[in-house]
């Protein structure tokens, strides 16, 4: 098997330190089993999105000598293929179509206490809740609600957490556009990634990109979820 590392910021500012260490884990794992790192560009907050910080990214990793394999691809530019397995999903019974809007969400998050609800397996108990009328309608995974999942990391070791936490997240946004949690999945499988080495924060976001590796019957890949770099108070130095 070849390896595969990725290195994927978000071009929402410059790069810091976290970000550094990162991409350099992923070189340095890649060149070590002679296998490759690509560069993907996670641009798909259009609202945040800098084009000064692509080049600076760019330029950063030029400065560090950090170099990459093949071209540099656009998340975004990928979003039509995103939205094709959202809706595969849907065709599938895999997903399911919510019509709740976020001031109905507030209330029904308020009235049981902060759960993540909707999801399809507690709609008998949303029916007191009734959506408001539209056209607009967003598309959500469905989750698993029994048992548990295991993340198997190879710098945390076995990691597990009760279905019961899991949501069923937005795979689709109410205007067409696909979120990351979506995204990143659907490009690390396209683009062959064997290995995701990231920073501690993402351990959360692993259990439910899993969710969506085992609804499309994709291998998941090799995590290993590094340590925050703090500073003295404690807190992210980025």
């Amino acid at each position: 098997m070849t390896i595969v590392t990725r290195f994927p910021p978000s071009p929402t500012g410059f790069m810091h330190i976290g970000t550094a260490r990162t991409a350099l884990f992923n070189w340095l794992f890649a060149r070590k089993h002679g296998g490759k790192m690509l560069f993907r560009i996670e641009d798909t907050d259009r609202a945040r999105h800098s084009e000064e910080a692509v080049v600076a990214l760019i330029n950063s990793m030029e400065w560090l000598e950090l170099d990459w394999d093949g071209d540099i691809v656009s998340q975004y530019e990928q979003r039509e293929r995103h939205a094709e397995i959202a809706q595969q999903l849907l065709d599938e019974g895999k997903a399911w179509k919510c019509y709740y809007t976020a001031e109905e969400l507030d209330k029904i998050r308020k009235d049981n206490g902060g759960f993540k609800l909707p999801r399809r397996a507690d709609l008998e108990d949303l029916k007191k809740y009734s959506p408001a009328q539209t056209n607009t309608y967003t598309i959500r995974i469905e989750a698993p609600v029994q048992g548990s999942s295991i993340v198997k990391d190879r710098v945390q070791g076995d990691v597990s957490v009760e279905n019961t936490e899991l949501d069923d997240f937005v795979l689709l946004r109410s205007d067409g556009s696909p979120t990351y949690m979506l995204s990143v999945v659907v490009d690390d499988h396209d683009m062959g990634v064997t290995h995701v080495i990231r920073g501690d924060d993402h351990l959360n976001n692993t259990f439910r990109q899993n969710v969506l590796y085992d609804a499309l019957g994709w291998d998941q890949p090799t995590y290993a979820h590094l340590p925050l770099i703090l500073g003295p108070d404690g807190a992210k130095m980025s």
